[in-house]
């Protein structure tokens, strides 16, 4: 079984102006596209060549043999659920279940939102910010490099992409502005809801 470049979720100038579609074809047609394509040669005649992407995760994330099979399974993953972690016309308070998770996580959307943007802003170099379910509470994670929620067993509600390639193109080294403009322009809530289910 070989594994695909997943169609984006809307086209790829429909986040303008916050990500343009310039980012987008850096983003996700090449360095996207890279990770599908190392994952496949990576595990061409590999034990795990039939294996899901959750799977190859789970199995490969502690394994020192294994680090350059888990590194590009886990980005295609993370990429993956990164594109559906935002909508053109997101952003700002979430409605739905996912409101109140987060007022009884919390404490409220503003706690939720100054947690959320210092992870993101305080991932050293290149990695994740999450927004997670770990049992009954929500939790707000980093994780550094091809890291995933995945591999830490924790289920991914929504997630922002820090890497520099997500968005310096757009923002320079500005990282706090590109996290702002997730948070209120584009970060999709019904996703979100949906992932609770």
């Amino acid at each position: 079984m070989s594994f695909e470049l997943p169609k984006l979720p809307y086209e790829k100038n429909a986040l303008e102006p916050y990500i343009s579609a310039n980012t987008i074809d850096y983003h996700y047609g090449k360095h996207h596209f890279a990770y599908v394509n190392n994952l496949n040669n990576l595990i061409k005649d590999h034990k795990l060549e039939n294996s899901s992407l959750e799977d190859i995760i789970l199995v490969t994330a502690h394994d020192s043999e294994s680090v350059g099979i888990f590194n590009n399974a886990a980005q295609v993953w993370n990429h993956t659920f990164f594109w559906h972690s935002m909508k053109p016309n997101g952003g700002g308070k979430p409605t739905g279940k996912i409101a109140s998770r987060i007022d009884e996580s919390f404490g409220g959307y503003e706690n939720f939102v100054k947690e959320f943007k210092t992870a993101a802003a305080t991932q050293f170099g290149s990695g994740w910010a999450w927004l997670v379910e770990d049992r009954d509470k929500l939790k707000v994670i980093k994780t550094a490099n091809a890291n995933s929620a995945v591999a830490m067993h924790l289920k991914p509600l929504l997630c922002i992409d820090v890497w520099e390639h997500a968005y310096y193109l757009d923002y320079q080294n500005k990282r706090p502005e590109f996290i702002d403009i997730f948070l209120n322009n584009l970060v999709n809530w019904d996703f979100a809801n949906k992932n609770l289910k």
